[in-house]
C-alpha cells in the first residue's frame, strides 16, 4: 500500500494497488486504468504512475466519464503519480 501527498498538499491517500505505465503514451495509461479498475472493488484507491504528462488532463477527463472519482495527481520529477477511487462495482 502506498501512502503520498496529493496536490502539494498535507492530504495523504494510501493506495489499494499500483500500476506502473511508465513509458507509455496516450491512450495506453488510461487503458491500463481502465483494465485494473474491473477488476477492483467499490472504495478502492488506484495508484497510476506514468510519465506522460497528458495524463494530467486525460485522468480527471476519464474519471468523470466514468463516474469514477479523480483524487489527485503527485508530480516529482517528470513522473506523474495520480490516484483515483472506483465509485461502483
Amino acid at each position: 500500500m502506498t501512502e503520498t501527498k496529493v496536490n502539494g498538499s498535507e492530504i495523504k491517500i494510501k493506495a489499494d494497488e499500483t500500476i506502473d505505465c511508465y513509458g507509455l503514451l496516450c491512450p495506453m495509461p488510461i487503458v491500463e486504468t481502465a483494465r485494473k479498475v474491473k477488476e477492483m472493488g467499490a472504495g478502492q484507491v488506484l495508484e497510476v504512475l506514468s510519465t506522460d504528462e497528458g495524463i494530467k488532463e486525460d485522468m480527471p477527463a476519464w474519471c468523470e466519464a466514468t463516474g469514477n472519482e479523480y483524487l489527485g495527481l503527485n508530480e516529482i520529477e517528470g513522473e506523474y503519480h495520480v490516484f483515483l477511487r472506483k465509485t461502483t462495482n
